[in-house]
């Protein structure tokens, strides 16, 4: 058998190029990016590119792979270019009209789970649920659940709904198009309303990262000139529409936490919980319990 040339276009000399040149030009990061494009571009699992360093890409590959990281190297979400994220060990289609989900919004679904597995059967809502991925990950844990999911916008609730179908819980999750809980069908009562809603303060938008700025829906991000807008609207909302001893579970960041505090601790019907920490120890989840 011939040797491969030191100059073949091999799977590995592809990932060390796209590495070093994707650190260039901004990635957190590279190494991770550059695997996950070639996997897909190669159909395989990530797992499978380390037994294939020294596999040749053919030119069709590598022309496809080519332009993905030049779209990513001009700030493209991964997740975008892929089509796809994991959520909670679960993978989920993305798509520019979702945010792109995160670790740290794994831990809301730690803690309903936490609140929701003593009680038989948990009436839960998902609140601009986006591509679906907490309803989701909450359906596959607790089975005898009955969960909604809302959304603003039509095109993330075309995208969970294709999520609910494709992991098999098209039955089981209710996707409802609706601005907050603002929907015949999401009157409740709830045992549990969940939600990642937009908390970023107008003045923090052009900070964010490049591929968060310029590629994930505005509208899911930024909240308004405090950051807690939304926040404070589904707080009045809750205490409506959750059982007595009900939980409200909202992720907020770090900026807005004190704010979103305030706005649980002013009003009448709620016990504010401990504010939960992400694994960075930033301040992460607030949580009011109906009195």
């Amino acid at each position: 058998m011939n040797a491969i040339s030191t100059d073949a276009w091999t799977v590995g000399r592809l990932l060390t190029w796209t590495t070093d040149w994707l650190a260039t030009r901004g990635s957190d990061s590279p190494r991770l990016d550059a695997e996950v494009l070639l996997a897909s571009v190669r159909g395989c699992q990530r797992i499978e590119i380390y037994t294939a360093f020294e596999t040749v890409v053919d030119d069709a590959q590598r022309s496809r792979f080519r332009e993905l990281v030049k779209r990513r190297g001009d700030g493209e979400p991964v997740a975008y270019l892929v089509g796809s994220r994991e959520f909670f060990s679960l993978p989920f289609r993305v798509s520019p009209a979702v945010l792109v989900p995160r670790p740290e919004t794994e831990g809301l679904v730690v803690r309903v789970l936490d609140i929701c597995r003593p009680l038989a059967a948990a009436r839960i809502v998902d609140v601009g649920t986006g591509s679906g991925a907490i309803a989701i990950a909450l359906a596959k844990q607790l089975p005898t659940a009955a969960i909604t999911a809302t959304d603003t916008s039509a095109d993330a609730i075309a995208v969970a709904r294709d999520n609910a179908t494709r992991h098999g819980f098209a039955d089981r999750i209710e996707c409802l198009q609706c601005d907050l809980l603002d929907h015949p069908q999401a009157i409740g009562p709830w045992d549990v309303i969940v939600s990642n809603p937009p908390y970023v303060r107008e003045d923090e938008f052009d900070s964010l990262p490049r591929d968060v700025r310029l590629y994930e829906p505005r509208a899911a991000l930024v909240a308004g000139p405090t950051g807690v807008e939304v926040i404070q609207r589904l707080v009045a909302t809750a205490a409506q529409k959750l059982v007595p001893g009900g939980w409200l579970i909202v992720e907020i960041g770090p900026a807005v936490f004190a704010a979103a505090e305030a706005i649980v601790a002013s009003h009448g019907q709620f016990t504010r919980g401990p504010t939960l920490l992400d694994m960075a120890g930033l301040p992460r989840i607030v949580q009011a319990q109906r009195t």
